[in-house]
């Protein structure tokens, strides 16, 4: 009898230890969650938003790749005064400066002096300067497994983008109304993808020339 029970018990545990197995970041992933005095979260939660510019720690050809090595917003269109807003601030005119990705912020002069179809919140961080090949990494933390509707913040072309998960290609996305420039902006549903485990995973955004990306926001879809 106690035999018996033991058999029922242990198997308990390893039924309860197969139904807990979660997904992993790939074990030869060199990058890290970014993290700083201001942004001290780290990983991003999904469901939730991951804010484009706050891409992995790790540099070129591990968590990013940028067709050349200047930033070409932080490093170099932003030293310019009438760039360094004053609603802003060093931390954001020089965000991640000397890093290859290219990156600026929504600005009261360039971006919300005209009608947005959806309109960013001033001092947004977002990519610019896409070229054709470019990818970002981001370690998120996903809460539980299922499907997922993707929202973007974004401007100017109606681009295909995709998604890469754990190194597998995941989501193929397509940008759905043309903004007038880089610097009219949208809100809006790409497409969805499906994340088989929950649990820390690499995500990999892949682009090209023609957008701004501010961030992406991640919700379930309601089961039928």
């Amino acid at each position: 009898m106690i035999h018996h029970l033991l058999v029922i018990a242990l198997g308990l545990i390893c039924c309860c230890t197969t139904s807990t197995v979660r997904a992993e970041v790939p074990a030869d992933y060199r990058g890290k969650p970014f993290a700083d005095i201001y942004h001290k979260a780290g990983t991003p939660n999904i469901p939730g938003i991951v804010q484009c510019a706050l891409y992995d720690l790790g540099g070129e050809g591990v968590a990013y790749h940028d067709t050349d090595s200047t930033n070409n917003g932080s490093g170099k269109l932003n030293l310019e005064k009438g760039h360094q807003r004053a609603h802003a601030g060093e931390y954001l005119w020089f965000f991640r400066k000397d890093e290859g990705v290219d990156i600026s912020f929504v600005k009261d002069w360039a971006d919300l002096n005209h009608t947005n179809l959806v309109s960013p919140h001033i001092n947004q961080l977002y990519i610019g300067w896409t070229e054709n090949g470019e990818w970002v990494n981001y370690t998120v933390h996903v809460a539980r497994s299922g499907a997922y509707r993707i929202k973007a913040l974004y401007s100017f072309q109606t681009n295909t983008v995709t998604f890469d998960l754990n190194g597998k290609p995941a989501a193929t996305c397509r940008l759905p109304v043309l903004t007038a420039n880089y610097h009219q902006w949208n809100f809006g549903t790409i497409g969805t993808i499906q994340f088989p485990e929950a649990g820390p995973q690499l995500l990999t955004f892949h682009y090209g020339k023609g957008n701004n990306f501010a961030y992406f926001e991640f919700e379930p879809v309601a089961k039928p």
